[in-house]
């Protein structure tokens, strides 16, 4: 593909627009940390909302969706679709919760519901665990993606041969060719870039921009697919066209178009557009709620919970995670997932899928909207980089460098070593980027060692036995688990038929050792356990024998009312999910019977929850709680 004057000229305006952002708000996030990291707690939910969708919309994610599509069918988006059940739980068990705590991070939350040693030992665990090393493993698979983006779209153009030559003959071998030419931009332009407007705007910056490039994401994933049916002959012939393929692979084919896997081939069948069940039971009944994965965390967490510390109050949180959960799960996935269906008609027996989505994009896409779709591109992996650089950094700054370093600063000081950090977090995943083998390794590796975790996380707000002990457990043996069946595989079958066996062990395994570990050992002082609950408020339920020491407070009993707004919300987004699906595949029917099944849920969810909400009190919604302050984190 070669790039003409508009298109460079879309690339360098978008570049330019995002670079004009961060510096609109250098003084608005210079001010303090909180400025810095949670924009200081004055967000709306419709922009941190979007923020979150923008985040999980990566440069990677059309390229994965359609690999699903096209050796799963559209069922085989229930490796991801699962997570909604964790989403929606954010939403009505823990958004409140979180905004409730006045954290500034998630990691933070180590020392206000522990104490001791094992307390601060986790906090500055997790920072440096999730912070830097987990993070950069993330930023290292994005940008491997971006890299074989860059790589098919300027295949043989002069520039990229000028790069490669540059680098392969003063850097090594690594850069050599179109793939280590794109892969020099990634790690020399685009990331130092992405941490320049990042370090200059702090989170204010990364909300806006986020909000800018989600805009133009969605308009350019739409155009494609658009695009993409026409080439197939519009949309009746390409469904059609697929019928005739499924036909014509035989008996052992499943339906491309079918939302679900075909129970009736049994657990361990993989033919032909088919997830095989067992590994669809996992992701629906283990994977989100026994995985910690990012932007899918169970108890929320991450940058999910940033987000949520820097809306105005607890109401601005939970609907920013809300909106969060429609737009990721049931407005956001039918332009790739109707790409990857045209990629099955008009690329049979491709070796690599996810290729298909690029090729579409040369060879269909009107050469007008090229430079765009390129710009798109950057938006979508700029997007995720800024919020993983920042989120990165928090922890880094706020749960290590000031707990443990320099705990008496001034605000500006921690400002300054913010920024600092996110130029080691750029340094350190462009490292990453260069060694990681795959897009697929570094999911692999996020995904294998959370699993078994995950349980711990929704459980230390909702029962007071839980100790610093049991996450410390959990996250050990995970880990070593996950080491010990990459070292032997002791599972056969095919990688999916793996992965299930594999994720079930490990969660089984670990869920005996934390609960062991956690009986055998003490449990948290009363007086920090009591601390937490005054100022938390979890439901009473869970915590009996703290409750009765707080006869001054009214115990929330809202477990049960939570659970029916967490069906709702779930029924809701999948129903809308589906019914927009059925539509878009001509069963305008059955596709308006579901949306009026969504519209209903979201009615009775509005008027039990939405309408009815009320902040606690006044500290709730106004910023840091003074509770903290007692706190080591503070000191």
């Amino acid at each position: 593909m070669s790039f003409t004057l508009l298109d460079w000229t879309a690339i360098v305006g978008y570049l330019a627009i995002t670079l004009i952002i961060g510096l609109w708000f250098r003084r608005r996030s210079g001010r303090s940390v909180d400025d810095y990291f949670v924009s200081g707690r004055k967000v709306n939910w419709w922009l941190a909302g979007t923020s979150m969708v923008a985040t999980t919309f990566a440069a990677d994610t059309p390229l994965v969706v359609t690999g699903l599509v096209y050796t799963q069918g559209i069922s085989g988006n229930w490796l991801w679709w699962g997570f909604l059940f964790s989403g929606m739980m954010t939403v009505f068990l823990f958004a409140r919760l979180w905004r409730r705590s006045g954290l500034l991070t998630d990691v933070q939350f180590a020392e206000i519901r522990y104490s001791g040693k094992p307390a601060a030992f986790l906090r500055g665990f997790r920072a440096i665990y999730l912070g830097l090393l987990m993070n950069c493993v993330i930023l290292g698979w994005v940008t491997k993606a971006m890299t074989s983006i860059i790589g098919t779209t300027l295949a043989n153009t002069p520039m990229l041969a000028n790069i490669s030559r540059f680098m392969s003959a003063h850097f090594g071998p690594v850069w050599r060719g179109n793939d280590g030419a794109a892969l020099a931009i990634c790690v020399f332009l685009l990331i130092p870039f992405t941490g320049l407007y990042v370090a200059i705007g702090g989170l204010w910056g990364v909300l806006w921009t986020d909000l800018f490039q989600f805009v133009l994401k969605m308009t350019i994933v739409i155009a494609v697919a658009y695009f993409a049916v026409v080439a197939c002959g519009g949309m009746t012939a390409m469904l059609e066209s697929l019928r005739k393929m499924q036909a014509a692979a035989g008996a052992n084919a499943a339906n491309p178009l079918g939302f679900f896997p075909e129970f009736s081939r049994g657990l361990t069948a993989q033919p032909l557009w088919m997830v095989p069940v067992a590994s669809f039971l996992v992701f629906i009944g283990l994977q989100w709620w026994a995985f910690w994965y990012p932007g899918a965390e169970p108890g929320g967490g991450g940058y999910i919970a940033q987000r949520i510390f820097s809306a105005r109050d607890e109401k601005q949180g939970l609907l920013s995670v809300l909106w969060f959960n429609i737009a990721h799960y049931a407005i956001r996935p039918w332009p790739w997932i109707i790409t990857g269906l045209a990629v099955i008609v008009l690329y049979p027996g491709l070796q690599h899928p996810e290729t298909g989505y690029m090729m579409v994009l040369n060879s269909h896409l009107p050469h007008q909207y090229r430079g765009i779709a390129i710009a798109g591109f950057l938006a979508a992996f700029m997007s995720t980089i800024a919020t993983q650089l920042n989120w990165g950094a928090s922890y880094l700054v706020s749960d290590f460098y000031r707990r443990f370093v320099h705990p008496s600063a001034s605000e500006r000081h921690y400002v300054r070593v913010s920024r600092v950090c996110t130029v080691l977090l750029v340094i350190v995943s462009a490292w990453v980027s260069v060694r990681l083998g795959s897009i697929a390794s570094g999911w692999q590796v996020v995904l294998q060692i959370g699993a078994g975790t995950g349980a711990v996380y929704i459980l230390r707000w909702y029962w007071w036995r839980i100790n610093a002990w049991s996450e410390i457990s959990a996250m050990a043996c995970s880990l070593l688990i996950t080491v010990i069946l990459n070292r032997w595989q002791p599972f056969t079958g095919n990688s999916s038929l793996v992965f299930a066996k594999g994720a079930l062990a490990t969660t089984i395994v670990t869920t005996i050792v934390w609960l062991t570990v956690t009986l055998l050992t003490k449990p948290e002082p009363d007086q920090v356990l009591l601390r937490f609950y005054r100022h938390v408020r979890p439901d009473v339920r869970g915590w009996k024998r703290i409750a009765a020491q707080a006869s001054d407070i009214v115990g929330h009993r809202d477990l049960g009312s939570n659970l029916g707004a967490w069906a709702l919300g779930c029924a809701m987004v999948y129903t809308c999910l589906f019914g927009t699906g059925k539509i878009l595949l001509h069963q305008p029917a059955t596709g308006i019977l579901l949306l009026v099944g969504s519209a209903i849920c979201a009615v009775l969810l509005y008027r039990g929850v939405v309408q009815n909400f009320k902040v606690e009190s006044q500290e709730a919604s106004s910023g840091v709680p003074n509770w903290i302050e007692a706190s080591p984190a503070a000191k």
